[in-house]
């Protein structure tokens, strides 16, 4: 006031030196505030005049020099201010000096404080008044008024309304920022003002102006992206608010930075750059990585801590379950703030998290070579994870305009799944090859020994059902999640087993073919002695025939007994086939991810190979137990010695003892369920073994009319055998396997004319008009019938009838011996 009084204007006022000249110590409380002051002004002048001068020094210049150890000498010893103390007059002299310096105008505007820094400096310390002392985050009421005595100052200082804008802005940001970050009211203030730093920026071409407020503007984005690229240590659902307003900030600078005063934006087409989106996105990426490493060394810290519990996690699970609840975190909190900015936020931020834990679950795999506990708890919280992370991603993709694949093909399948799938596929192939070297181990040593149990069947069937129960319960104990998915593999590697060790079981035991002796060449009978080479036949065919067994009979694994109790071994196997689905079934009704139509489709939880295998092996040891007793075991009573010679002295009552007596120890060892079909099918060899007799028997054999009640009698013996006065095979089964035989029998009451004249005419009727200059010799076809010509012929041939003999001779010349 006192300046102005004396009618000096403001604009050739060097404040700073009048304020120096004016004020004395007395005007101070103390030594101490008057030289703290004093400092504080000669840093002023040195600001306006030294550092920042509107017009450039040049570094010789004395006066400036001169200035500047005055200023440093005033640093260490306050100097004397009197009017007329020499040293302020040397201080006045230098300042006036420099602070008069022309910039080439006309204006006599002193120029002492125009230097960018300093004024906009001194215009951010003016605007402070805008602040309540009492209140500092709170502006005066009078704020309109005291802004329109600020504005006076812009003449003096060089500003404008940009530049204010711009520095208001800085101001209510700092001071946000000051007090503690609490009052948003102040953020919002310049969150505000700068969209009208924004709108400038569009209109101005100053490059004064730009790096001003490039400076600003990266100051305010340094302060906010400090927060922000780490914004899950800063904020929570406390202060959200206080984020959408630094966000709100942030993202404005930002995009002024790049949009308004990057040259490499303006070359790019603005379509190809959305800045906001892009900030936003690296803030979110930024972050959750940063929450992933320190969840990530959370659950390390975890698992250490937890290594001496009973079962501790593994860490990886552990991460799992942290990133999970960060994921839920973040879309319940952040997102829907993000969102405002990024239309996706939520996907960005799963798929960033997904990514995370990605390479550390791909790792893990990698290195796993076992089905451990831990191996599977780790890929199954990583497969709970990923679902859980991909749900987020679409629901917050929902709207997008590719329904959120982007997203999606941010995020490639872990293959936890897949990985378990693997590794019990691995567990499943070991078990499975254990149990094959095991099967192979015990049948080799197997020796089917009728007293080995009560039961009658096998050790090795009982040992190889308890090893498929226990891989059942093993596989439904392993905790896995896809239990009804990976059974149809183990089921079918069990049923190949199983079936490998019935087909093994009737192996090399031979069929009918291997003991039905081959049948003999056609000779024609006769009248002469045929004793006479009787012993010499029989010892041939004795030798002939015990060849073709040899093999079978290298050990005793092969006798009836033993046949036996791989009959029983089977039928027991597949009788158990029942137990094991019903319990399969109670095992998928126990698993936690089982569906009802897991266990109501039934065909993956049965065995489909076994009881086939079962059941043809039970047949085929049947008929190798039927035809090895008949043709090997009871050759010398039946095939050796059954009507050779003289029918009457050779009948079958030998062979119908040696027959019950064997029947008699197979019931005592053989399973009641499959004792009618081993019966019938003995049975059915002795009937086929007699017609072979009778229509094969070979020289030795020979037969008269009047044998015929002879052989029906004992064919009538043999059947009441399996008849057994009714406690036998029924009546109707007897009849059906010896239609053959019956109707066959009759033949030997015919005479020898009629059985001629019947064979030249089914001859003549099987091969036409060929037979009628030669009869042919018709093949063997082991299908007995009345109509057959090679049964005809057959009955020709062991009539012991001369003028049989004398037909055969003529028509086909057969010799009367071998």
């Amino acid at each position: 006031m006192c300046l102005l009084q004396v009618g000096r204007r403001i604009e050739s006022v060097v404040l700073p030196l009048e304020l120096l000249q004016q004020l004395k110590l007395s005007d101070f409380t103390d030594q101490q505030e008057y030289e703290v002051w004093q400092k504080r002004t000669m840093k002023v002048l040195e600001a306006g005049l030294l550092l920042h001068p509107h017009v450039p020094l040049d570094k010789s210049n004395p006066t400036s020099q001169r200035l500047r150890q005055i200023i440093q000498g005033a640093m260490d010893r306050p100097i004397e201010t009197g009017k007329n103390n020499e040293s302020m007059q040397v201080l006045r002299s230098a300042v006036m000096s420099l602070a008069s310096r022309s910039d080439g105008s006309l204006s006599e505007i002193c120029h002492w404080a125009d230097g960018i820094p300093l004024n906009l400096r001194l215009y951010e310390m003016l605007l402070q008044a805008c602040f309540d002392v009492n209140d500092e985050t709170s502006v005066i009421d009078e704020i309109d008024e005291l802004m329109e005595h600020i504005k006076k100052t812009w003449t003096i200082l060089g500003m404008n309304q940009m530049l204010h804008n711009l520095c208001f802005t800085w101001v209510l940001f700092h001071r946000f920022v000051a007090t503690g970050q609490a009052e948003t009211d102040l953020l919002d203030a310049a969150d505000g003002q700068l969209a009208e730093v924004a709108r400038d920026a569009k209109t101005t071409k100053d490059p004064q102006y730009s790096k001003i407020l490039s400076s600003t503007l990266s100051s305010i984005l340094g302060w906010a992206e400090k927060r922000l690229l780490a914004y899950h240590d800063t904020f929570d659902s406390g202060n959200v608010e206080t984020m959408q307003g630094i966000v709100s900030l942030g993202v404005s600078a930002a995009k002024i930075l790049v949009e308004d005063i990057s040259n490499e934006y303006r070359r790019k087409r603005k379509g190809e750059v959305d800045v906001v989106r892009a900030r936003i996105d690296t803030y979110i990426r930024s972050s959750l990585r940063t929450a992933f490493a320190q969840r990530m060394e959370k659950a390390d810290s975890s698992r250490r801590a937890s290594k001496n519990q009973p079962n501790p996690l593994p860490v990886l699970a552990i991460l799992a379950k942290d990133v999970g609840e960060l994921a839920v975190n973040e879309k319940q909190v952040f997102s829907p703030i993000l969102k405002r900015w990024h239309p996706f936020s939520a996907g960005v931020a799963v798929a960033t998290l997904h990514a995370c834990y990605g390479n550390e679950i791909k790792q893990f795999i990698s290195g796993i070579t076992e089905l451990t506990p831990d191996a599977v708890q780790v890929l199954r919280a990583a497969d709970k994870l990923e679902k859980d992370l991909v749900q987020i991603a679409v629901e917050d993709s929902v709207d997008s305009d590719d329904g959120g694949k982007a997203i999606i093909r941010e995020m490639p399948p872990y293959e936890a799944e897949a990985a378990i799938a693997d590794l019990v596929k691995a567990w499943i192939k070991a078990r499975l090859d254990r149990l094959k070297e095991w099967v192979d181990r015990n049948l080799q040593q197997e020796v089917w020994n009728p007293q080995a149990n009560q039961e009658g069947y096998a050790p090795s069937a009982v040992e190889v059902l308890r090893i498929i129960d226990e891989t059942l319960d093993a596989y439904f104990q392993l905790p896995i999640p896809m239990h009804p998915v990976l059974l149809p593999d183990l089921m079918t590697g069990l049923d190949r087993c199983l079936q490998y060790y019935a087909t093994k079981a009737k192996s090399g035991c031979g069929s009918r073919n291997t003991y039905v002796p081959t049948m003999p060449a056609l000779t024609r009978c006769t009248m002469e002695s045929k004793f006479a080479w009787k012993k010499k036949e029989k010892s041939a065919n004795t030798q002939k025939r015990n060849s073709q067994v040899a093999t079978m009979n290298g050990d005793n694994s092969f006798g009836v007994p033993q046949l036996c109790v791989r009959i029983n071994t089977l039928h027991r196997i597949r009788s158990e086939l029942d137990v094991l689905e019903k319990r399969i079934i109670t095992h998928l009704r126990n698993s936690e991810s089982a569906h009802a139509e897991d266990f109501s489709n039934g065909l993956a939880k049965k065995f489909e190979l076994t009881p086939a295998a079962c059941i043809e092996g039970v047949q085929a040891l049947s008929e190798a137990v039927a035809y090895k007793l008949v043709f090997h075991d009871l050759s010398h009573v039946f095939w050796d010695g059954l009507y050779v010679g003289e029918p009457s002295s050779s009948r079958i009552e030998p062979f119908i003892q040696e027959v019950e007596r064997n029947l008699l120890i197979i019931s005592n060892i053989i399973h009641e369920r499959v004792r009618p079909r081993v019966v019938t099918d003995i049975m059915r060899a002795s009937f086929d073994g007699f017609l072979l007799v009778l229509l094969a028997g070979g020289p030795s054999r020979a037969f008269m009319r009047q044998d015929s009640q002879i052989i029906e009698d004992d064919f009538k013996s043999l059947k009441d055998l399996f008849w057994a006065n009714g406690d036998g095979l029924p009546t109707e089964l007897i009849d059906k396997f010896s239609t053959t035989v019956r109707s066959i029998l009759p033949l030997f009451r015919t005479d020898t004319e009629s059985l001629i004249e019947r064979y030249r005419r089914v001859t003549l009727e099987t091969y036409g008009s060929s037979a009628r200059s030669k009869l042919p010799l018709p093949p063997t076809s082991g299908q007995w019938n009345p109509t057959d010509p090679n049964t005809l012929l057959r009955m020709l041939c062991y009539r012991n009838d001369e003028a049989a003999s004398r037909y055969l001779k003529k028509t086909y010349n057969l010799p009367k011996k071998l």
